[in-house]
């Protein structure tokens, strides 16, 4: 199995500053309170191996629980899934707009987050021999990725499809559907109400042998492992879960995927912990940590490769084949 490592570097203000995430945070906690308001679920098992959630901690009132056997994550009350659905939109045309921190830095995240991965899907097809599949990107719309997908012309067609429609389909016979060769979710697994029904539509969406790419926040990460519910990137509804490398890989191998690359690239980590202490100086580390955060630039980047290489990064990158 492949794990990829990556030496381009670049600063968390240039994708996700944490200052000028706050507001947008603020904005998805109030609209999540209001959907969440109207009655739902509660989620007391875990959605990788059924077994029974644990208390993990509260953010800003919102209580999550913890998977014991693989330490993935998960918000504990979830309205229905229209409600959902509707927020998810709700909190996408925010992010995309003049009032949100994301519209100053269009081109810094296409240059830093989404071209990099356009590079990593081509770059997997052409090892796997696939020439210009069909590609399926599942999202909530408007996505920033759908463009450079379009034209890259490296696909046969480009299908947008919301994570919610494929979770929860009206019409889920699977001869209405025309398979694709290969699908992308961008932390579609860490926003959708459902992750076992979302990669189980996908998998009725995919040819035999197709390919599924998938990336997310995950929860043994530097910086999660640090800061705990104290993270400031972790948040409804973009991050309702947040699983461990090992609770994606068994949720994926359990929906009918061989991973064939398992992957934690993330730049990140040591920059997230540093925004926190900058931001609150009264974040709790231990001695090393403060000499991690604290280190010279060579020194950090240095611990960042050493996250990258043994798959504790908070950023995991995986790509699966569907079985026949």
């Amino acid at each position: 199995m492949r794990s990829i490592e990556t030496s381009v570097t670049f600063p968390l203000s240039s994708v996700k500053p944490l200052e000028g995430l706050l507001a947008y945070r603020a904005y998805c906690l109030d609209a999540t309170r209001r959907a969440v308001g109207q009655g739902g679920r509660r989620r007391d098992y875990s959605p990788v191996n059924g077994v029974r959630l644990e208390p993990f901690g509260t953010v800003e009132g919102f209580e999550y629980l913890r998977d014991p056997e693989n330490g993935s994550v998960f918000l504990a009350e979830l309205p229905d899934s229209k409600v959902w659905a509707k927020l998810l939109r709700q909190v996408v045309r925010f992010r995309h707009s003049p009032e949100a921190f994301h519209a100053e830095l269009v081109q810094s995240r296409t240059d830093h987050v989404y071209a990099p991965k356009l590079e990593w899907i081509q770059e997997t097809l052409r090892l796997q021999q696939m020439p210009h599949p069909r590609i399926l990107e599942i999202m909530t719309a408007p996505s920033r990725l759908t463009p450079l997908l379009v034209e890259s012309r490296s696909f046969a067609d480009v299908l947008p499809i919301e994570e919610m429609a494929v979770a929860h389909p009206i019409d889920s016979r699977p001869d209405r559907v025309v398979p694709a060769q290969a699908a992308v979710l961008l932390e579609s697994l860490d926003r959708v109400d459902d992750p076992e029904a979302l990669l189980r539509g996908v998998a009725q969406r995919l040819e035999p042998g197709g390919l599924l790419f998938v990336t997310a926040l995950v929860a043994f990460g530097f910086d999660m492992a640090i800061l705990g519910v104290q993270n400031r990137y972790l948040y409804p509804p973009d991050r309702v879960n947040c699983f461990s490398v090992q609770g994606l890989e068994r949720l994926i191998r359990r929906l009918g995927f061989v991973p064939l690359e398992v992957s934690t690239p993330g730049v990140l980590d040591v920059g997230i912990v540093r925004a926190h202490l900058e931001y609150d100086p009264t974040v709790s580390l231990s001695r090393f940590e403060w000499q991690i955060v604290q280190a010279d630039d060579e020194a950090r980047e240095a611990f960042q490769t050493f996250l990258q290489q043994q798959g504790l990064s908070s950023f995991a990158r995986i790509v699966a084949r569907r079985q026949a």
